[in-house]
């Protein structure tokens, strides 16, 4: 498993589009090639890479402008992690987990060439799966994480949902107790 390659598992065209167009156009886009990103290019050339997460981004904090005026490239993350053909699907997953990607560019000689997935890497060779699952463990952790430092304590009172005393937290505009937070 060690001697298995990038190129032997990536997909070999990517879907792509050309930097300059607009989010309305990617949201599109990525709509009807069933993809959750697309990896913005001029010529052969990466320069940038948009999710669904940064449209939906843009339509919260640029609501008042169109989505057919704002260009993926101006909300396109200005460094992008990427990857080399000749890297091992060992160092690759390394690589993911500790960046905390599912997925990643492929760039050879400065050209796009590929992109690799997690789901390429378990079509290609379910045994990977339990290295896998502990990158979705991490990242599930630090999501948690996240959202604990996000829920702010009140103090002790009546949980607006269960009608239990217990501690409270700020959730959701409301006012509940530990385990209905948990619940949700």
């Amino acid at each position: 498993m060690k001697n298995i390659l990038v190129s032997d598992v990536m997909t070999r065209e990517p879907i792509t589009i050309p930097y300059n167009t607009n989010l309305l156009e990617c949201a599109k886009k990525m709509v009807k090639k069933r993809v959750g990103s697309l990896l913005l290019v001029e010529k052969k050339k990466l320069l940038g890479f948009i999710s669904e997460k940064d449209i939906l981004w843009a339509l919260i904090k640029k609501s008042k402008e169109d989505l057919s005026k704002i260009k993926a490239i101006d909300i396109s993350p200005k460094k992008i992690a990427v990857i080399k053909p000749t890297n091992t699907i060992a160092e690759t997953i390394e690589k993911m987990k500790r960046l905390k990607f599912e997925k990643l560019p492929v760039i050879d000689n400065n050209e796009l060439v590929g992109m690799l997935t997690i789901k390429d890497i378990l079509n290609f060779n379910p045994e990977f799966y339990p290295e896998l699952e502990e990158f979705a463990k991490i990242r599930e952790e630090s999501d948690k994480l996240k959202r604990i430092k996000k829920a702010k304590q009140v103090g002790e009172g009546i949980c607006e949902e269960c009608g239990n005393h217990d501690l409270l937290y700020h959730q959701d505009g409301r006012v509940i107790c530990d385990e209905c937070r948990r619940s949700m």
